[in-house]
């Protein structure tokens, strides 16, 4: 489907004033991160130990994994606040061949931070070079070719590695084994997101009441970046249809005209239940079926739409296939 979805885990905005907006709503300390507490705790330890040692080590290498929009790349960002060092910002698929690499890595500077988000789909010719580099903070590069071909060394600085990835299983063995420390960031309880929509609010400049804040905080699905994405969009229809005030009236309408009801399902959702009921009944279906269905890729299906219909218990999985729970099926009925 073309159609961009507002509760979609996805940073994909294009617009530079929404890309300006999400990244002033990022915090960039310890104090003003909410929730993820046993992470924090973790890192907060790990970082004052380095800085106590005073002996020119670097923080180990950090792999944050979880469920896209809970904030790993804020994460990032706070830790090399703490460590007040450099952030150097990458992706996996951005780098395409090991020069790339070797052109980011002999570039940092001692003690710097290099994320690399999407970790997972880096190339095994990268991943390869990353691995001395990441344990011996060495570079290996040949140059030339053929019999006159000759390998070389290369010392390279101090540096931490923050790898970002969704899917830690599609993360090869000997690179998982070279991050010290590795955190799953967890699903946030909702008085954490409703805590995440008021710092949004008063951001933002936008009046808010306790009321509205709940009823966002409920069809958020969890998920910091949803929640700030919703906060925007009603924030922009009360704006437009009252005083900019955002009260449990004018959540409840803009929520209306976005389509998403009281358990944060969208169109997108809701279609896909509906489509699986409509041509299979309570039988299990396979996700490349679904993913014919709804027009999807497989990923998307997988990544995007499952978690959160698995976490309410509208989807089960089956050897088979899934299947569309009773529960479900009474929540749309209960939309009709």
């Amino acid at each position: 489907m073309g159609i961009e979805r507002i509760i979609d885990i996805t940073a994909h905005s294009d617009d530079p004033v929404e890309q300006a907006d999400e990244i002033s709503l990022r915090p960039t300390c310890f104090n003003d991160y909410i929730g993820q507490e046993r992470l924090k705790n973790n890192l907060k330890i790990a970082i004052q130990a380095v800085k106590k040692r005073s002996d020119g080590t670097t923080l180990d290498h950090v792999l944050l994994y979880g469920p896209p929009g809970l904030g790993k790349t804020t994460m990032a960002n706070v830790i090399a606040h703490e460590m007040e060092a450099n952030l150097r910002i990458t992706s996996g698929p951005a780098i395409e061949r090991a020069g790339d690499l070797a052109s980011i890595l002999t570039n940092l500077q001692d003690g710097d931070v290099l994320f690399i988000d999407e970790i997972h789909r880096l190339r095994r010719a990268v991943e390869e070079v990353l691995y001395s580099a990441m344990e011996d903070f060495k570079l290996d590069i040949v140059i030339g070719k053929g019999p006159a071909a000759r390998s070389v060394r290369l010392d390279l600085p101090k540096f931490t590695v923050i790898g970002a990835t969704t899917r830690t299983g599609a993360l090869a063995g000997p690179l998982r084994d070279r991050f010290g420390i590795v955190h799953r960031l967890e699903y946030y309880q909702a008085p954490e997101i409703e805590q995440i929509i008021t710092r949004t609010a008063n951001i933002l400049n936008t009046q808010i009441h306790p009321e509205a804040t709940a009823l966002l905080a409920a069809r958020s699905r969890l998920t910091p970046r949803i929640a700030n994405r919703l906060t925007k969009r009603v924030r922009d229809f009360a704006d437009v249809n009252g005083d900019g005030i955002i009260d449990v009236k004018i959540a409840t309408q803009a929520l209306q005209l976005l389509e998403i009801d009281q358990c944060g399902l969208d169109p997108a959702d809701r279609n896909m239940l509906e489509l699986m009921l409509e041509n299979y009944g309570n039988r299990p279906v396979g996700l490349s079926t679904i993913a014919a269905l709804t027009g999807d890729e497989v990923s998307t299906i997988e990544d995007y739409y499952e978690p959160y219909l698995l976490q309410l218990g509208f989807l089960e999985r089956t050897p088979r296939g899934r299947k569309v729970t009773p529960k479900a099926q009474k929540h749309l009925a209960s939309q009709q």
